[in-house]
């Protein structure tokens, strides 16, 4: 692919010149609208969680111009102090490293009497549209000058852009190179920090290397474009760039993209290689990549309702067991831009009632297990009561008088089935596990699971069905993953809660049913229905095998079974080498196979099947 770096030359100088420390007022600029992240723009700096001064003071006729920064909401102000009436101050804050910017923002003035002020707070990235931005404090008095920006640089932990690539702790080249005019242009991935640099060779003086970086899986690149550009040295055939970071957890921006780009010194034309995401692990590739998708505006994943829920229990389920907590923020936000009131349409076709409850009662349970789960992460009794009010409104659609019992799938009491059931026995005996000196969810567990043994859900072959007929027979419809991995996980937790065999025992015998029966596994993958031929999956079948393998890795765990484990990871296994393309986006088909689907359920479903391997 050839590119014509000098505009990309263009905008990696532009910054220099914005640095400079006395300044006319803005020209190269350009509207601000605002942003979401943690918080939108605006927001009063009495509710910072943090100030830190990251860049000198500028000294301003005597004034003291300052930029402070809250770094846990990553959000920034400016303040003037030592000032007189009229004295100005303001925010600039661009999208493509000081070649232009958003002028004066949250701009103030010093009133009569006062010394100085300062400005509202503002977003320093903006996540939702994969943009990391720069920020400076600006002011006016009696001439107008800036701080310099913050920040510059991308930094993942203790690194940061800018390091010698000979500290990297591996050099792996994940894509091929790109050749241009007898020169070798490579990219280079330390895995392990999720760090990248580029290699020119063969070449002669003059000739360039640089990285392009991009937060939006390589559709634009203003932020990133031109890293480190290097050329050859007189004498010398090869060089290289400095490393850069590829996650900006501070910024929210994870998953980041990066290609090796290049020149020879007589031509104009570049060439670049393909756009790469490091892989760390398997897990924290496909979770870094899941959150290109997550909407921090508005706190869940876009259209769909209780795929964002399970897709939270995916997440939280990713760094229980990796020890991370880069998404806590995540969770949070989650839980307080989705705990009220919406109309139809807004979240689900239904309206939300307020604690992520409405009409469909499986679309409520799913919150409570995701709660659950953050619980479980953080140990926020918030959580806990959340699932409590979730379960405590389930529980009154449990209805002894149609099949002797078992919950309602929807208010209309329309339809009993195994995904509403196999939720209420998972949840009820997980209440009862957390709460301490329960009795109560403890008793409807061992009821709602003895129920569900004689429903007739579970079929003679060990398969469980989709639910009831009107007679409250087995209605014989569609044998779904999430439907026996939610009853496996279900028995598994009753076991543990109880004690009783028999409980482990349904378990291991719906697994191994799944395991072995071809309208589950074909070929040692997991494999539904809609997963073969020229068949398409819905939106809820995409996710649905992530949900089975979660409650198998809770049952391995259980058990020590080294068959389950083996299983684990051959989903894995599969997943990686079949269905993962070089940004780390996988698709519904584990095996790989066409035609396949690919969004952010699909790569919920997929970060499930590579957290349960991790570790067999």
């Amino acid at each position: 692919m050839a590119v014509r770096p000098h505009r990309i030359l263009g905008a990696f100088l532009a910054p220099v010149v914005a640095l400079a420390g006395l300044v006319a007022l803005p020209t190269a600029a350009r509207a601000a609208t605002s942003v979401c992240a943690l918080a939108c723009d605006t927001l009063d700096p009495s509710k910072a969680r943090q100030v830190t001064f990251p860049v000198p003071d500028r000294n301003l006729n005597g004034r003291v111009l300052r930029l402070h920064v809250s770094d846990p909401d990553d959000m920034a102000w400016a303040s003037v102090d030592n000032g007189s009436t009229g004295d100005s101050v303001w925010l600039d804050r661009s999208w493509d490293r000081g070649a232009t910017w958003e002028p004066l923002l949250g701009k103030a003035s010093v009133p009569g009497s006062w010394t100085g002020t300062r400005t509202l707070m503002y977003n320093l990235t903006d996540p939702q549209n994969h943009r990391r931005g720069w920020v400076r404090a600006c002011g006016d008095a009696a001439g107008v000058s800036c701080t310099a920006w913050v920040y510059p640089t991308v930094c993942d932990g203790a690194f940061c852009d800018g390091a010698d690539p000979a500290t990297a702790a591996g050099d792996d080249t994940p894509v091929p190179s790109t050749t241009l005019y007898g020169r070798t242009i490579s990219l280079h991935v330390d895995q392990r920090d999720s760090a990248a640099w580029g290699v020119i060779a063969g070449g002669g003086a003059g000739d360039e290397i640089w990285l392009d970086r991009s937060w939006d899986e390589g559709a634009t690149w203003t932020e990133g474009s031109s890293l480190g550009r290097t050329s050859v040295s007189p004498g010398a055939t090869t060089a290289r760039t400095a490393l850069f970071a590829t996650r900006d957890p501070r910024g929210l921006l994870y998953g980041g993209a990066v290609r090796a780009c290049g020149r020879e010194s007589a031509h104009q034309e570049g060439s670049c290689t393909a756009w790469v995401r490091p892989t760390p692990t398997r897990a924290r590739a496909a979770a870094d990549a899941l959150m290109a998708s997550y909407n921090p505006y508005e706190g869940w994943w876009r259209s769909s309702w209780w795929n964002s829920a399970a897709t939270l229990t995916a997440l939280v389920d990713f760094a229980r067991r990796s020890g991370r907590h880069d998404y806590d923020w995540a969770v949070a936000r989650t839980f307080e831009q989705n705990r009220g009131v919406f109309p139809a349409g807004v979240r689900s076709g239904d309206p939300v009632e307020g604690h992520f409850i409405s009409r469909a009662i499986d679309d409520a349970e799913w919150w409570a297990v995701a709660w659950l789960a953050a619980y479980d992460l953080t140990h926020e009794q918030r959580y806990l009561d959340e699932a409590v009010t979730i379960t405590e409104y389930v529980r009154g659609y449990w209805d002894t008088g149609t099949c002797g019992g078992g919950v309602w799938w929807d208010r209309e009491r329309t339809y009993k089935n195994a995904v509403t059931n196999g939720l209420y026995v998972w949840l009820t005996t997980s209440l009862h596990q957390r709460i301490a000196g329960d009795t109560a969810w403890g008793g409807r567990a061992v009821a709602a699971g003895d129920w569900y043994l004689g429903s007739g859900l579970i079929g003679p072959s060990g398969l469980v069905n989709d639910g009831l007929t009107g007679g409250c027979a087995n209605n014989g419809q569609t044998v779904w993953s999430y439907n026996q991995g939610l009853a496996v996980g279900a028995f598994t937790e009753l076991w543990r809660s109880t004690g009783r065999s028999r409980y482990l025992d349904t378990a291991k015998r719906l697994a191994d049913t799944a395991l072995s029966s071809s309208a589950l596994t074909r070929d040692g993958v997991l494999t539904e229905s809609c997963d073969t031929g020229t068949s398409r999956c819905d939106d809820n079948q995409k996710q649905f095998k992530g949900v089975f393998v979660r409650h198998l890795a809770d049952l391995a765990d259980a058990t020590g079974s080294a068959v389950y484990a083996a299983y684990l990871k051959r989903q894995a296994d599969s997943v990686w080498a079949t269905d993962r393309d070089a940004l780390n986006r996988f698709g519904g088909r584990w095996a790989g196979t066409a035609p396949n689907q690919r969004d952010w359920r699909t790569q919920a479903g997929a970060l499930g099947a590579l957290t349960a391997a991790e570790g067999r």
